[in-house]
């Protein structure tokens, strides 16, 4: 997922100028739309390569998270031509596909050789399938993406933190390995000084009007145990959704918020985050993989000072993170469909691949991610690695919207406004969410 973001990094002008203008005198132009967003940036300067090989010019519609659903889906929905190539989020490939929006792939990928097995399997399911789990694709993954964390590896090193945690807790202070190791790194830090400064635990995902809390809450409740459904009955939620391990970990979640936060959270996503961890408030950081690169070369708290790991595993063992990121598709009212799907096959290719990492995206081919020399790339690549390993994803569902709406909600409700129990917070949700397959007719 990815979607009604809150983005505080995107495209420059300058970036989005400079790619445009090197489309001017081109015969023939595609128009690509996507987020407003620092990996939008790497694509403007690796389309180039497309340009100078091809011949066809390259424009890009680049809209900030806070408005991008609305725009494409609006576009999409009036059967709209602006778009030749979109990057879209997750959720909108059940309605996409059902709806007519995207041109099936299927058949392209056959004669081109293009091959799903080819691609980290996680990010096929999550961003090309539908239905889920069978061989029918409407997009190319494109940019990987995963929840997972970062921390202050300068103030995790202090050596008289490490003794005053160690004698409090008699470990290391470590990244932690487990939620319960999480809540005390976040205690610890609670209201501390350090240089000078009062600083707190972890900034994590509260906001209400996309999708951040239920990003964030989901991050925590899948390792706790939580499921969709039934796994032997769709749509069957009662007993799952709202069983008694989900309910444990929902209450993790506002125990994280009401312990460990710092003043005026009750509306975090990723660009709070982002601001916060930037500003020296917070230990650690829950935020999506793509704000890595950016966080790493901060001059303030980035470089040695900086550190990644994978989301930790609940109180059973159970170890999962919350999947982010796009699949690529050529849109099915575009008038330059043969064009897109060049661009497509083209951005398939091993060397576009390992070229789209190296600028800053992140890519989803084995060949590139399973590279010996992969870990070994950046300080996070690793990190990035064991998340997209144990990735799950909300409703893809064409009613994906309404069901999204309902979580955020009784999320909010509960972990932040601290209405009623966990347990009322997720019976509810069954309810909603019942209501809403009811209506599709999947109930």
């Amino acid at each position: 997922m990815h979607r009604i973001k809150t983005m505080a990094l995107g495209v420059s002008s300058a970036a989005l100028l400079t790619g445009m203008a090197a489309t001017g005198a081109q015969a023939e132009e595609l128009t690509l739309c996507w987020a407003a967003w620092d990996p939008a940036n790497a694509l403007v300067e690796l389309s180039k390569d497309f340009t100078a090989e091809s011949g066809i010019g390259m424009k890009f519609e680049f809209v900030p998270w806070t408005n991008y659903a609305d725009r494409f889906l609006n576009e999409l929905n009036s059967k709209g031509q602006l778009c030749d190539l979109i990057i879209g989020d997750s959720q909108w490939i059940g309605g996409s596909a059902e709806n007519g929006h995207y041109v099936k792939l299927n058949d392209f990928f056959d004669k081109e050789g293009i091959s799903m097995d080819d691609f980290v399997p996680a990010t096929v399911v999550g961003y090309s399938e539908w239905p889920k789990n069978s061989p029918n694709y409407w997009a190319l993954p494109a940019m990987g993406d995963v929840v997972g964390w970062t921390y202050r590896r300068d103030w995790f090193e202090k050596p008289e933190l490490q003794a005053e945690f160690k004698e409090k807790f008699g470990r290391d202070l470590a990244p932690p390995t487990t939620f319960e190791e999480l809540r005390q790194i976040g205690e610890f830090f609670q209201k501390r000084e350090i240089d000078g400064k009062t600083v707190y635990g972890a900034s994590i995902y509260t906001e209400r009007g996309s999708e951040g809390i239920t990003m964030g809450a989901m991050d925590v409740l899948y390792s706790f145990g939580f499921k969709y459904e039934n796994p032997d009955q769709p749509y069957d939620m009662e007993g799952f959704v709202n069983s008694e391990d989900s309910v444990k970990g929902l209450e993790f979640y506002k125990a994280l918020y009401d312990c460990c936060t710092p003043p005026g959270s009750s509306n975090s996503y990723m660009g709070e985050g982002i601001d916060a961890f930037k500003s020296g408030q917070v230990a650690m950081h829950m935020n999506f993989a793509f704000t890595w690169p950016g966080l790493y070369k901060d001059e303030a708290v980035g470089g040695d000072k900086v550190g990644f790991f994978v989301n930790p595993k609940g109180p059973g063992g159970d170890q999962y993170a919350q999947l982010g990121g796009q699949g690529i598709s050529v849109v099915s009212y575009s008038q330059h469909q043969e064009a897109a799907l060049k661009y497509i096959k083209w951005f398939a290719d091993k060397d576009v691949q390992a070229k789209w990492w190296s600028l800053g995206g992140y890519s989803c081919l084995k060949a590139v991610v399973e590279d010996p020399g992969f870990p070994a790339s950046q300080p996070y690549a690793q990190t990035f690695l064991d998340s997209m390993a144990i990735v799950k994803d909300f409703w893809a569902e064409p009613s994906y919207a309404s069901l999204l709406q309902a979580s955020q909600k009784r999320f909010h409700d509960y972990v932040v406004a601290g209405n009623g129990t966990a347990k009322e917070a997720l019976d509810n949700l069954v309810k909603d969410w019942t209501e809403v397959f009811e209506d599709d007719g999947k109930l």
